[in-house]
């Protein structure tokens, strides 16, 4: 009978064990920034400097890594009306566009809504769409840049 105590005992605080520390990894991986607007023109100039880009409040939808092949785009255009892969969080920006989220280490794509329309346009050298990746135990920073409006 002791040794069934002492065995539930000793699994009780290995599952224990195992979840803090998920949970402290989930805690302390994530991505942090900014989602920012730029319009208008962005080119240099002496006489006229470019503006700095102004924090926005939105939505940002953070998806399993999605390459181009995977969406329906509109066109050749930096929007989509379909993602086909997993929505893995959608959280709300500060009014200075600020956010912070806690995720799994792994990588990840980022999106924001115009309207009905999904909105990217980074990309790596595998047409993967705004990729992102969060490592065990640190905050990613992200800058997520709307520019949509722009001309370079």
């Amino acid at each position: 009978m002791k040794l069934y105590f002492f065995a539930l005992i000793l699994g009780a605080l290995c599952l224990v064990s195992f979840r803090s520390s998920f949970d402290v990894t989930c805690r302390r991986s994530g991505i942090s920034g900014h989602v920012v607007v730029e319009s208008g023109n962005r080119m240099p100039d002496p006489d006229n400097p470019v503006s700095s880009p102004k924090g926005i409040k939105t939505k940002l939808y953070i998806y399993e890594l999605t390459n181009i092949n995977q969406v329906s785009r509109q066109g050749m255009s930096a929007f989509y009306t379909q993602v086909p892969t997993r929505l893995v969080k959608e959280i709300e920006t500060d009014e200075d566009g600020s956010f912070r989220v806690k995720l799994k280490p792994g990588r990840y794509s980022l999106f924001v809504k115009k309207d009905q329309l999904f909105y990217s346009s980074v990309f790596d050298g595998q047409n993967n769409i705004h990729p992102v990746e969060v490592k065990k135990g640190k905050m990613t920073e992200e800058v997520f840049k709307v520019n949509y409006n722009a001309v370079y």
